[in-house]
């Protein structure tokens, strides 16, 4: 099951007490204070990890907390600290404070930690208010509350490109084709009602191959942005792609695939505009089963008004896969990315 978003609640460990101790000892002719501090409690930190992809382990276990402090002791003991907690999440999360609605943390790079909930502070005993002049002091502190927060999180995918288009645009197949994903795909809409990721290794040259992540978004209709068919819910996992993969469908199906085209496009740009700046591939799907050459020569002409690449393929024989595979590499992991990656650590060295 893909879940993307979830309510947790987070609770730091309480520091411990200070302890009120005089000391009271057989052949110590001068006693005295001997109050210990109390422990502090422990963080609850989230931790991002490449082996999580939904945020599903949060449904059966939104509560997390962290230990608490152990309160102080006489002869100067100081109690133990409160055992930390690191929570597990996907790449890709994002959290927010419930409350307020702000954004706290994006989880963009494996391994990144943060402290959701910092452990309260341990009170001092009464050992620390000892002076010169105030030699039995009885003060002594309780520990802090450690932080508690309602948190949402949230889930975007990572992926480098992102397939877009109407339901039964071919998507799920081409990404079947091309990676060793192996989504559901069947003729009926919303086959699809997760994002899918594939792995895909391709050659921009000769010597030169290379991975990139491709998503499978689930199919959108018109007025998608406002929530119809399966919506927002999926739009928002495109945001963070390099490159979009536009597929319309030109087999005889009775749709119009100009007007189709035309659909996704506006439905992106009510989501997002930035989404619609995004370097976009048109791919006509499914030309094995074209028979009106007209339907193919439309996407065309409209990517060409519009300046984008035209790919036209079929998944089932495999015609022009390759060179879509390969024109995905070069967007999504541009060559002069590399080449300055290889030059600084030239000069570092």
């Amino acid at each position: 099951m893909f879940i993307d978003e979830v309510m947790i609640t987070v609770k730091a460990g309480d520091g411990g007490n200070g302890c009120f101790a005089m000391r009271r000892e057989k052949f110590v002719p001068r006693g005295g204070p001997s109050g210990g501090d109390g422990g502090h409690g422990g963080d609850v930190v989230m931790v991002s990890s490449p082996h999580h992809n939904t945020l599903l382990h949060f449904r059966f276990n939104p509560e997390h907390k962290a230990g608490r402090g152990r309160h102080g002791e006489g002869s100067n003991k100081t109690g133990h600290d409160g055992e930390s907690i690191e929570i597990a999440t996907p790449v890709g999360t994002i959290v927010y404070d419930a409350e307020t609605g702000e954004q706290i943390h994006d989880f963009t790079v494996p391994g990144e930690r943060f402290v959701l909930a910092h452990g309260g502070k341990g009170g001092r005993g009464n050992a620390r208010f000892a002076t010169a002049t105030h030699q039995a002091p009885t003060e002594h502190e309780d520990g802090k509350p450690g932080e508690e927060r309602r948190l949402r999180l949230k889930l975007k995918l990572l992926a480098d490109v992102g397939l877009v288009g109407f339901p039964n645009a071919g998507k799920s197949t081409l990404i079947s084709v091309i990676s060793a994903a192996k989504p559901k795909i069947a003729d009926y809409p919303f086959t699809t009602l997760e994002p899918n990721l594939g792995v895909v290794s391709a050659n921009r040259s000769k010597d030169d191959e290379t991975t990139f992540v491709v998503a499978d978004i689930p199919g959108l209709i018109e007025g998608a942005h406002e929530g119809h068919g399966l919506g927002v819910q999926f739009l928002k996992h495109v945001e963070r792609t390099r490159v979009l993969a536009h597929l319309v469908d030109v087999s005889e199906t009775g749709r119009d695939p100009a007007h189709d085209f035309e659909v996704i496009l506006k439905e992106l740009k009510s989501f997002s505009p930035d989404l619609a700046k995004k370097p976009m591939l048109v791919v006509a799907t499914k030309i094995d089963a074209a028979q009106d050459p007209e339907r193919i020569e439309a996407v065309k002409k409209m990517a060409r008004k519009k300046k984008m690449p035209f790919f036209q393929i079929s998944a089932v024989t495999g015609e022009g896969v390759d060179k879509l595979k390969r024109a995905m590499a070069e967007r999504a992991v541009p060559v002069v990315q590399d080449e300055a990656v290889t030059s600084a650590l030239t000069s570092h060295h």
